[in-house]
């Protein structure tokens, strides 16, 4: 199908973007200074691409990747500890074949799920600067109008949740003030010919959270358990 030649020439675009200078130069330092235990390890140290099911009705949005995570693995969450967190959680709800996935060619696979982010880029501190995160929401926003399935948002974080809210009210949503807490869920109505669609709310899967039990597996998989209530029977 066209779109789905258009989200991959989309990821294509995301995977040779250059407008952040400062991400530019700090992927190449984190590629030159690797901790003793990855030095074997090519570096992606590259914007990384969205991924998932094309048809899916899920759609998640990260912060950004780590800089020794998705950075060096080339695939979003894939290697690092917030993603043994939700790659966990997303095996067991039935939405991935494997529960962790180190490599981005170890075989894992998303049903039902597409996974994005914020920013594309491992920033300094894991903090994106605002013009960073503009910079990035073009292609965010464009993935809005190729994955014509989606009918539930899983923002992770509050920083994620705040910028989902941005991107769905350029696209002519009509989205009220909401506040940000774990656990919620928000029904965004139709407006303009757009569909109707829904926001789970969550923490992110940190080690600051999860080290520190601000979020707790029990309460992560009871977000699961919301997105998978709000799912329709796939016909």
């Amino acid at each position: 199908m066209k779109w789905k030649l258009e989200l991959k020439n989309l990821q294509n675009r995301v995977i040779h973007c250059k407008k952040c200078p400062r991400l530019v130069s700090y992927l190449k330092e984190v590629s030159e200074h690797k901790p003793r235990r990855y030095r074997d390890w090519d570096y992606w140290s590259k914007p990384l691409p969205s991924f998932g099911d094309l048809e899916a009705r899920v759609l998640i949005i990260g912060l950004a990747p780590a800089a020794q995570g998705g950075n060096r693995t080339g695939r979003m969450f894939t290697g690092d500890r917030s993603g043994e967190w939700l790659f966990n959680a997303l095996y067991q709800f039935g939405f991935a074949n494997q529960p962790n996935s180190l490599r981005r060619d170890d075989g894992f696979k998303l049903d039902d799920v597409y996974i994005t982010a914020t920013t594309r880029c491992a920033p300094p501190k894991n903090k994106p600067l605002p013009i960073e995160i503009e910079n990035c929401r073009p292609y965010f926003l464009k993935e809005l109008d190729l994955l014509k399935n989606v009918e539930v948002f899983l923002p992770l974080g509050q920083i994620a949740f705040t910028q989902t809210l941005k991107s769905l009210r350029l696209k002519g949503y009509d989205v009220p003030p909401l506040s940000f807490g774990h656990g919620r869920l928000y029904t965004i109505s139709e407006k303009k010919g757009l569909r109707p669609i829904s926001l789970v709310t969550t923490y992110h899967p940190s080690q600051q959270n999860t080290q520190t039990g601000k979020l707790t597996r029990p309460m992560f998989h009871q977000v699961f358990e919301m997105v998978r209530k709000k799912l329709k029977v796939r016909s």
